[in-house]
């Protein structure tokens, strides 16, 4: 039979069993609960980025209060600008023009710069006037056509010929598909100038747009005045109502070119559209 001390110590070495043994089974509980939150964290990282990679949902419009870049930081190049190569072929008319047209120049509000109406009785309608615009990004061969619009021709050629042209900026360019050109002809910079006269358009309904094309800019039907615009790439998007008179040469395109991949700085977006080339062209001469 076991003595009072012989049952002491084994109820002592059953008390260290058991506290054991309760020490074990803590360890194993936060070592499982470990793993348990870590998996969830997994789990949930996982989810995050099959979401991103599989583009669930639409991304928000950023904030109109949302923090502006830093000053420092470097401006974002421009985007490509995917120009076409194929040069339009040339036009003509459905049905010639006379050899002589009579031409109306109206008075149209205050001029932007001094000028004068030309001439409008007897003007030719026939061949072809070459000049050259020349500007701080190079020189912009044309050939004006006056089979296609003799009385934009006269008109263009009077305002060249009076300096009207000159030192003027190239006021907007637009860079995206369906409508690549570069508009000049404003001696204001703003889009609003003209030369206090007004004439009609040269339009016919099979007219169509394309790479190499010389136009006049309006500000709806027969408002032509000074601006025009020098088509340098895809132009689908234009409907037939502003008048080609003339063509640029592989030299000018290039020179558009260079100055359509600068980009520009968007201060006229979403309308009518472009902005301020970034590359500056200021048309020094047109002769």
């Amino acid at each position: 039979m076991a003595t009072n001390q012989q049952r002491r110590e084994a109820a002592k070495r059953k008390l260290e069993r058991q506290q054991d043994r309760r020490m074990e089974r803590s360890k194993r509980r936060k070592k499982v609960a470990s793993i348990t939150a870590a998996a969830v964290v997994v789990a949930v990282i996982g989810a995050v980025v099959a979401f991103s990679l599989l583009g669930g949902g639409s991304t928000p419009p950023a904030s109109n209060n949302a923090a502006a870049p830093s000053s420092s930081a470097a401006p974002p190049p421009p985007s490509a600008v995917n120009i076409p190569t194929q040069v339009a072929p040339p036009l003509k008319r459905p049905t010639a023009f006379p050899a002589t047209v009579n031409c109306a120049y109206p008075a149209d509000g205050q001029p932007a710069k001094p000028a004068t109406p030309p001439p409008g009785a007897n003007v030719s309608a026939q061949g072809t006037v070459p000049a050259t615009v020349a500007t701080s990004a190079g020189q912009i061969g044309l050939t004006l056509d006056r089979a296609l619009a003799p009385c934009t021709v006269n008109s263009f050629l009077s305002l060249a010929r009076q300096g009207y042209f000159d030192n003027t900026s190239c006021h907007r360019l637009t860079t995206s598909p369906g409508l690549q050109v570069l508009q000049c002809g404003d001696p204001t910079g703003t889009g609003s100038g003209g030369p206090g006269y007004k004439f009609n358009d040269e339009t016919y309904p099979q007219l169509s747009y394309g790479r190499g094309y010389l136009a006049m800019a309006n500000a709806g039907p027969n408002t032509n005045g000074s601006q025009f615009f020098m088509i340098y790439g895809d132009a689908s998007a234009l409907t037939p109502n502003y008048t080609v008179f003339g063509y640029i040469d592989p030299a000018g395109l290039q020179v558009l070119d260079k100055v359509a991949r600068a980009g520009d700085d968007g201060s006229m977006d979403p309308s009518p559209g472009g902005g301020k080339p970034n590359m500056a062209v200021t048309i020094t001469k047109v002769s």
